[in-house]
């Protein structure tokens, strides 16, 4: 029996027995990690701008939610979560901000295919979705 067959059947015989506490296990295991390594990479993409802070405020469970400060002016939520394998990264307009997000989209690509620039790339579009809320 190969290794991947062996995790196979346990992973089938523990859901057999307990699918809520298999998939919490399945899920600490395979997906939290692998969360936990994109938040840090989108830490990292502003991490050299001192006038900009994430701040986790809202995260829940499989979605992970900061709030964006520029210039500690709270400006946006930017959530980041995983759905079948893919990573999914957006911005929301947030309380007490006087800013909006102007034709949000949702930025997905294979999670565990992401790279620092890919973060780069779809943190400055989502950058570029927002404008103040006075303007057209």
């Amino acid at each position: 029996m190969s290794d991947d067959t062996f995790e196979n059947e346990c992973d089938r015989l523990s859901g057999t027995v307990d699918s809520v506490q298999f998939e919490r296990v399945r899920w600490s295991r395979n997906e939290g990690p692998l969360l936990e390594k994109l938040v840090a990479m989108m830490r990292a993409s502003v991490e050299d701008r001192p006038d900009f802070e994430l701040t986790d405020e809202g995260s829940k469970g499989a979605i992970k939610r900061f709030v964006l400060k520029v210039h500690s002016f709270r400006v946006v939520a930017i959530s980041l979560g995983l759905e079948a394998g893919k990573a999914v990264l957006w911005g929301e307009p947030i309380e007490r901000s006087s800013y909006r997000i102007v034709d949000g989209q949702r930025h997905s690509a294979d999670a565990r295919a992401i790279d620092e620039a890919w973060m780069k790339d779809t943190l400055g579009r989502i950058f570029g979705e927002v404008r103040a809320a006075a303007a057209a």
